[in-house]
């Protein structure tokens, strides 16, 4: 909490340095990690991510007028970027301010009156590009600014849905529920268990004693990440209608492996029986997994974070050069229980369960092979779970 405390202050400084005045309010939402489960959550499967102790600060204060004046300590050429309440429209030249001005337009679409403008300035440390969900933290992050300030009668689980419609609605990314939900609901130490069709979910506690979670940021983010994002959905939505056809299924969350190989021979296109075969399988995976871990079998939960790899690389074709390179060379070091991409894909990290004993070592070998292949220096984080989102 010490480290919040000198965050708050560097802020709260920022805020007067601009604003003019420091009578504000501080909040957090956290960014997340998923430890498989990757592009089921809009696929209607299981996914298992846990929220970080990294992620999105913010210090606010209400206006007495409409205007709204955003601030980000960490794109600060950009300056204060200004807009209103009557002006809550996506447009690329407000660049990162579309997210929380998009969780506004979520709420007015809604039914709930925001009265009054804001000022806020936002500081996130989460590494930019990460795949470790620095937009979910904001939108939810801006949510929970909202509720606190106005009173506004939502849970945390409509947080996260609000996150999410605004998301797919405003800033034009079909992303499922995953990335808001862990942000929202969070909890110190535990991973989600989320069924993404159903919204029903459990807390499982994560007791690695001696183990670590390792992530290791490939520091490339490919272009169009965005647009082929949008099309893995559209592949695996028209797989889906196809097999529809067919048998009595309405997510691929109801299929296990022997109805999907009887059925997936009336997906017509061999694109989309690939991504519809990831979806089927990585939601068992992610079932599987979750009962290894439970049954402290780490080893199967390495097994499995591995095939979820391949299966993202092969069938799904979100990973790249990098992303491979850095899973393929943490695979191989000592005391690795498993590894693989995560998040959105093209970019971004992969994330390890690595005896504590063994993380210098993975370190110290693994970033010069990467380079050594890529030319370009990996970072590494070694992450703790923490809560959702809160005032400080």
């Amino acid at each position: 909490m010490s480290d919040n405390i000198e965050i708050k202050n560097k802020i709260k400084e920022r805020f007067k340095a601009l604003y003019g005045y420091d009578s504000c309010r501080a909040f957090f939402a956290p960014g997340r990690v998923n430890l498989i489960g990757e592009h089921t959550d809009y696929n209607g499967g299981h996914v298992f991510p846990c929220a970080l102790t990294l992620g999105t600060y913010a210090v606010v204060a209400k206006r007495n007028d409409r205007k709204l004046r955003f601030h980000s300590m960490n794109f600060e050429s950009l300056g204060v970027i200004e807009s209103s309440l009557d002006d809550l429209v996506f447009n690329e030249s407000a660049a990162w301010t579309n997210y929380p001005k998009g969780i506004m337009w979520a709420f007015k679409e809604k039914g709930f009156d925001i009265p009054s403008g804001l000022d806020i300035v936002y500081y996130g440390n989460i590494p930019n590009g990460s795949g470790l969900s620095s937009s979910a933290s904001i939108e939810v992050l801006t949510g929970f600014i909202l509720r606190a300030l106005y009173g506004f009668d939502v849970s945390n689980i409509d947080l996260a849905l609000i996150g999410q419609f605004s998301e797919n609605k405003f800033n034009g990314m079909n992303c499922g529920i995953m990335d808001q939900f862990a942000s929202a609901m969070g909890k110190k130490d535990h991973a989600i268990f989320l069924d993404t069709n159903t919204l029903e979910y459990t807390y499982v506690p994560i007791e690695l004693q001696g183990i670590k979670i390792v992530i290791a940021n490939t520091n490339v983010k490919h272009t169009l990440t965005s647009s082929k994002y949008n099309d893995r959905r559209r592949e695996s939505e028209a797989a889906l209608n196809e097999l529809k056809k067919c048998c009595n299924i309405s997510s691929y969350g109801d299929m296990d492996e022997d109805m999907f190989n009887l059925y997936s021979k009336n997906i017509s296109n061999d694109i989309n029986r690939r991504r519809a075969k990831h979806a089927v399988y990585e939601n068992l995976r992610t079932i599987s997994a979750v009962k290894a871990l439970n049954s402290k079998d780490l080893n199967t939960f390495g097994r499995l974070m591995k095939e979820s790899h391949i299966s993202l690389d092969k069938d799904y074709e979100v990973t790249c050069k990098e992303l491979n390179i850095l899973a393929e060379t943490e695979w191989a070091q000592e005391g690795v229980i498993g590894a693989r991409m995560t998040g959105g894909g093209f970019g971004g990290c992969t994330v390890a369960l690595v005896y504590e004993d063994c993380i210098e070592n993975l370190i110290a070998k693994t970033g010069p092979i990467y380079y050594e292949k890529t030319g370009i220096k990996p970072d590494f984080y070694i992450v703790d779970i923490g809560d959702g989102p809160y005032e400080f």
